[in-house]
């Protein structure tokens, strides 16, 4: 079993930077896709970035340029790094784990609680 915990979230001024966590507990990472989705009060889920298990890594556009994600094995720990932050990215955001490369919700099994992003302008 899978079960993740995100970390980081909280408040930042527009253009300001944040760093989410997303730790495993249980069965390792090391084999899984990690991805991360957010939502947006009044918004439908969506995905912002991918890290396959050989390190290949897929973005949602508007995550290209601005959002890095990695993932350090050995600490079973994957990370969102977001920069030039928009109010736009005001979202709850939440970790995810799959066993393929996908940008559909539906394909993922395990999610985390979520964690609140709050972009002022």
């Amino acid at each position: 079993q899978v079960q993740l915990v995100e970390t980081g979230g909280g408040q930042v001024q527009a253009g300001g930077s944040m760093r989410l966590s997303c730790t495993s507990s249980g069965r390792t990472l090391d084999y899984y896709v990690t991805g991360w989705f957010r939502q947006a009060p009044g918004q439908e889920r969506e995905f912002v970035a991918a890290s396959g298990a050989g390190g290949s890594t897929y973005y949602a556009e508007f995550a290209q340029g601005r959002f890095t994600i990695s993932r350090d094995n050995a600490k079973n720990t994957v990370y969102l790094q977001m920069n030039s932050l928009k109010p736009e990215d005001t979202a709850e955001y939440y970790c995810t784990a799959a066993t393929k490369m996908t940008s559909s919700q539906y394909e993922y099994d395990y999610w985390g609680q979520g964690t609140q992003v709050t972009v002022s302008s």
